[in-house]
């Protein structure tokens, strides 16, 4: 009897306003919708024998109930918190719960934006940060998970 593969779960959690991808300064967020985004996440994660669960919200509370919800479930956090990376301490907290590889996603590089971006409120306490790579840095944040 063959085995079966233990397949491994990955959620990526978007923040509020990337629902509006494609069509929200595409100069600085690039021209591919959330759902494609999600699409070629879910692609990539077949390839590497990863399941992928998407979810995005423009609510604070919602992203905090999905980060509880990620505990004991999942292999990895892929997170884009977008406008509460520099605000929310709800989002940090919850994060300190998790126990397994949590990697921080920006489309845009925050560090050469406005000032008041330059601060991430969850830098200091995720496994890694990826920034300014554009939609190729939610490629990188699950390819990365695969091999930790």
């Amino acid at each position: 009897m063959k085995q079966k593969k233990n397949i491994q779960k990955v959620m990526v959690i978007h923040g509020p306003n990337l629902n509006m991808l494609g069509k929200r300064e595409p100069d600085i967020y690039g021209k591919e919708t959330l759902e494609e985004i999600n699409s070629r996440l879910e692609k990539l994660g077949k390839k590497l024998g990863i399941d992928v669960d998407t979810f995005q919200s423009n609510y604070e509370g919602a992203i905090v109930e999905k980060i509880h919800e990620t505990s004991g479930k999942y292999k990895g956090l892929i997170i884009n918190p977008a406008a509460y990376t520099h605000t929310s301490i709800a989002i940090r907290d919850a994060l300190l719960l998790l126990d397994i590889p949590v990697i921080e996603v920006h489309l845009s590089n925050i560090y050469k934006r406005e000032p008041f971006r330059h601060k991430s409120m969850t830098a200091d306490i995720v496994t890694a940060q990826i920034a300014g790579f554009g939609v190729q840095g939610y490629i990188m944040a699950l390819e990365a998970i695969a091999k930790m």
